[in-house]
């Protein structure tokens, strides 16, 4: 059975707390684990969580501050330490690559795993070999150059039993029409099409890190989970606006206008020790299934419509 969850390593903005460790989400799916923004301590929430180095497949960074990046030399070592059989991808802004040279070289260690960077120059898709998703960054508006992610598994379809049955299609004439899209039956040819529904493919979109702007709501558009920064509440929304962040209610409003379905707010401000006007602002704006995220939370993807 697959799996498909987020995993809360840390929740924190700039300034850690002691019940807030640094940004660090791992995004499990199905066989794949994209770990987003290691801040500083994801390793050892990583130990907390029950997350190993082997689970990791994809790390995504969205920018270069410290709260977002400065995990990735521990990360990157502990790969290396657990002998990790298989590629690591890493993707991150190409403006940002002496940060992240300096990050993966940050002290001497044996290189035993493969880490391979994909660094981003402009928004698209990015290459993802082979995985069962398309993976997209899309740019942000923060201090420093910020790109976004937004993971699309493709639409696939549904067979429906009882044209199935209408039709007296069963056992290896199914099993054909799966792999071909068609089947000869009775001097007549039946379609894929004919006997089932489309399945919407699951979404899942990044943003952190940014006032509102376009990217954020390309990013956002129809996502089955969202994971926004919430770093301040309206009544600092001049701070917001000056250092590049979301309040609460504008992550919400942001959400409600994109039909999100799950809205996960994280990135906390240390000035808000109580996190209770965050759910109330974003409350306000969003109807939909909404998390104040705490650190080692597991949050489920929403089951398909």
């Amino acid at each position: 059975m697959s799996q498909r969850e987020l995993v809360v390593l840390g929740t924190a903005s700039q300034v850690p707390t002691r019940h807030r460790n640094h940004n660090g989400y791992l995004l499990r799916w199905d066989g794949e684990g994209l770990l987003f923004d290691p801040g500083e301590g994801t390793q050892r929430q990583m130990q907390y969580a029950g997350v190993s180095a082997t689970d990791l497949t994809r790390i995504c960074v969205t920018h270069f501050h410290g709260d977002h990046s400065l995990g990735l030399a521990g990360v990157v070592q502990r790969i290396n330490l657990d002998q990790v059989p298989h590629p690591v991808h890493a993707y991150y802004p190409a403006s940002g690559q002496q940060y992240f040279d300096r990050l993966r070289q940050a002290t001497a260690f044996h290189e035993t795993a493969e880490l391979r960077p994909h660094p981003i120059a402009e928004a698209g898709q990015l290459p993802t070999e082979g995985a069962a998703f398309t993976l997209e960054a899309i740019r942000l508006s923060h201090p420093v150059e910020a790109f976004g992610y937004r993971l699309t598994e493709p639409d696939g379809r549904r067979l429906l039993p009882e044209k199935l049955a209408a039709l007296g299609l069963r056992g290896p004439a199914v099993g054909q029409l799966q792999r071909t899209g068609a089947v000869e039956l009775d001097g007549r040819q039946v379609t894929l099409a004919e006997v089932s529904e489309v399945r919407r493919g699951q979404r899942f979109a990044f943003v952190m890190d940014t006032r509102l702007c376009p990217g954020a709501e390309a990013l956002a558009e129809g996502a089955d989970l969202l994971v926004a920064e919430a770093t301040f509440l309206a009544a600092d929304a001049q701070l917001a606006e000056q250092h590049g962040h979301l309040t609460a209610g504008q992550a919400a409003q942001l959400a409600a206008r994109a039909g999100v379905r799950t809205l996960v707010l994280t990135h906390f401000s240390q000035r808000y020790p109580d996190l209770a006007g965050h759910l109330a602002e974003a409350r306000a704006h969003f109807d939909g299934e909404l998390v104040v995220a705490e650190d080692l939370a597991r949050i489920p993807l929403p089951a398909r419509r």
